[in-house]
């Protein structure tokens, strides 16, 4: 693994820097993850300035092993703030107290509260401010083993997906096509996790689902939402037979070494009727003109309010993402470690493409009682524009029987 953890902690200290912030505190997972190389449970500190320490509760053996950061015992959190004066001096000077309080910043977006009054608590003089923001921006650009890695899970998930198309068959439940889907992902490398940063939403492996089913909605943040299997997991597969006609979208993703693509391709037995097949193609239309527009510059809210244009010069502005209140408000998202990563297509998000970023663009349409048809491709922007990462075939996959 090539991986240069050095660079991402000296872009984060910039950021610091820049909104005088003195430390930054990292304690979720996957950030921990990008920061160290280590998934294991602990604070990870990062100084404006100077070397970062991760304080490590458990394991601590396996941190020391796989972190590319300084490691030591976290102790108790009692503890902890005479642990980081010895440790970051320079931030407890007496001038430096005196000038203005610590400026400590947290992952407010995903950070426990209860935790976040432990942090508190142990660091009585800091004054506290929201750094997540700053994490993201920092993990929104992507490294060349960053890439390499969700190029590599597009190869698994094009597998996945010639897997599926082959053994489809009319009658099929959903969730046994996506069983079928995840055994074959898992064969290939995938870790069986797709994760997301957002507040209570979740996900399998992504959507298999067929007709009406897919048109149902849900808490899910997307176009499709499926019936699932309960009421536990209310979203994507569940126990629907596949139908003749009936569009199958096949919405699935695929984690390796952490690292996600997203597509999106949709499938039927037969042939879809006149409207769906306008709809799908108006959807190709939509990537195929965005596309055009993918290089560094070009404002994120832009690209989304181009599509609008398109899905309502064609008609079909209703089912455009979704349908009635459920339609969400964006075009695609940013991937990597997490599938809602930055940027965000959507309105406000007036932030330009930077080479280096990773991003998903999923037009959809959703037809209630009938389905949902569309799809999704997982782009690099470049210095010259953009590579598909996706690799998988385009087009109505349509499976004669």
């Amino acid at each position: 693994m090539n991986v240069d953890y050095k660079s991402r902690q000296d872009r984060l200290q910039l950021k610091l820097s820049k909104n005088n912030i003195d430390a930054c505190i990292v304690t979720q997972n996957v950030d921990l993850y990008y920061f160290t190389g280590s998934m294991q449970t602990g604070f990870l500190v990062i100084p404006a300035v100077g070397e970062a320490i991760f304080f490590v509760r458990r394991s601590l053996v396996r941190a020391k092993q796989e972190s590319a950061i300084l490691v030591e015992a976290l102790g108790s959190l009692r503890d902890f703030e005479i642990r980081l004066q010895q440790r970051f001096s320079t931030l407890f000077t007496k001038a430096a107290l005196d000038e203005r309080k610590m400026m400590w910043a947290a992952e407010y977006d995903v950070l426990p509260v209860q935790l976040f009054h432990r942090l508190q608590a142990a660091l009585p003089e800091a004054a506290w401010v929201d750094g997540s923001m700053l994490i993201r921006e920092t993990r929104m650009i992507k490294c060349d083993y960053e890439i390499g890695r969700i190029r590599e899970a597009a190869r698994v998930v094009d597998i996945a997906l010639e897997h599926a198309i082959a053994h489809v068959r009319e009658g099929m439940q959903e969730f046994a096509l996506m069983s079928l889907i995840e055994t074959s992902l898992r064969q290939q490398g995938h870790l069986g996790i797709m994760r997301m940063r957002g507040y209570n939403q979740e996900m399998i492996t992504g959507m298999v689902v067929s007709g009406a089913a897919a048109a149902e909605p849900t808490y899910f943040d997307g176009p499709a939402g499926g019936q699932g299997l309960s009421p536990a997991s209310p979203q994507s597969s569940g126990r629907k037979r596949i139908a003749r006609n009936d569009p199958i979208l096949v919405d699935i993703g695929c984690s390796i070494d952490g690292y996600v693509i997203d597509q999106t391709r949709t499938l039927v037995i037969g042939g879809l009727d006149e409207q769906l097949t306008y709809a799908y193609k108006v959807s190709e239309n939509i990537l195929r003109s965005t596309e055009a527009l993918l290089r560094p510059g070009v404002l994120c809210e832009d690209l989304y309010l181009r599509a609008l244009e398109q899905a309502e010069k064609a008609g079909l502005s209703e089912h455009f993402m979704g349908y009635g209140a459920d339609q969400v408000k964006f075009l695609g998202h940013g991937i990597g470690l997490e599938i809602d990563e930055l940027p965000v297509l959507a309105k406000g998000f007036a932030i330009s493409l930077e080479a280096g970023m990773v991003i998903a663009i999923e037009p959809k349409f959703t037809f209630p009682g009938r389905g949902v048809v569309g799809i999704e491709n997982s782009y690099l922007i470049t210095d010259q524009g953009y590579e598909k990462l996706t690799c998988s075939r385009e087009g109505i996959i349509q499976i004669q029987q």
